[in-house]
């Protein structure tokens, strides 16, 4: 029999750091807002199996550098953990467990190959995040539309929101043939857009990157894994957004409040704690 203080435990996530990630604190901060016990772990804890992932229900691989970008944004990283812990990743998804990937992570993610994984195949990588068509590294908000008719866990009920990127690797890139896949599959969970959610139409700097069809973010198959090039973690408060005061001057005048409730980009965690 199940106590009902246990019952009453927060949901455990993993948040990774080390080796040149970043945005772990801010992120760890997103999911304890969301009602999550969020735990900042050393890949080298996982690896060496000090720290159990049997003891956490979401897992977030964070934004940064991971080895400097060497080889290849994610590359080293995916190449690492898919050597050393490759089998207990699969059990984590295969147990019904969320996997998110931000930035940095969703590259380690597409590199992993547990995105977008068609048919249950977690180990194939069939799709690229790779350099900005605009040729530099690009620090600025973007507007996005989540698709509604996607599985994707984190984003359900958002519809038009703005996230910030920071990335100098960020394109998505696949074949036609899977491009369509993930949109007649529903795995396209976010899209950039203009600001009045329209289309971005592959138009800078709506489409910070040049990523094809526009697309910001994919989940696999279940919805349960996710990868996003903007970050919610760094939207984790209304004041974060580079507009605020402008947003409430107008909301004033419009009679309107702003800043009650969490942020688009909590709302993303909220939806994963909510999930369990």
């Amino acid at each position: 029999m199940t106590s009902q203080a246990t019952q009453a435990e927060p949901i455990r996530a993993l948040v990774l750091c080390g080796y040149g990630l970043n945005c772990d604190h801010e992120t760890a901060h997103a999911l304890e807002l969301a009602g999550a016990r969020a735990d900042r772990v050393h890949i080298n804890s996982l690896i060496d199996g000090s720290v159990s992932l049997d003891d956490y229900r979401i897992m977030v691989f964070v934004g940064g550098f991971s080895w400097g970008d060497d080889h290849g944004a994610g590359v080293i990283q995916a190449v690492r953990m898919k050597g050393r812990m490759g089998d207990s990743l699969l059990d984590f998804v295969a147990a019904g467990k969320l996997v998110m990937g931000i930035c940095n992570g969703f590259q380690v993610l597409v590199n992993l190959g547990l995105l977008p994984g068609f048919d249950g195949d977690y180990r194939r990588r069939t799709v690229a995040l790779t350099y900005n068509d605009c040729g530099n590294f690009r620090d600025q908000w973007v507007h996005l539309r989540a698709e509604t008719a996607s599985p994707c866990v984190f984003t359900q009920g958002l519809t038009h929101l703005e996230l910030p990127v920071r990335h100098g690797e960020g394109k998505f890139y696949a074949s036609p043939e899977i491009i369509d896949r993930l949109g007649a599959d529903g795995q396209i969970a976010l899209k950039y857009a203009g600001a009045d959610g329209s289309p971005a139409g592959g138009r800078f700097p709506n489409n910070p990157n040049g990523s094809v069809a526009d697309i910001a973010g994919i989940c696999d198959p279940t919805g349960r894994v996710f990868g996003l090039m903007p970050h919610p973690e760094s939207f984790n408060h209304w004041t974060t957004h580079p507009d605020w005061t402008r947003i409430c001057d107008r909301a004033r005048r419009e009679g309107r409040s702003v800043g009650d409730g969490p942020t688009p980009g909590t709302q993303m965690f909220i939806n994963a704690v909510n999930y369990f």
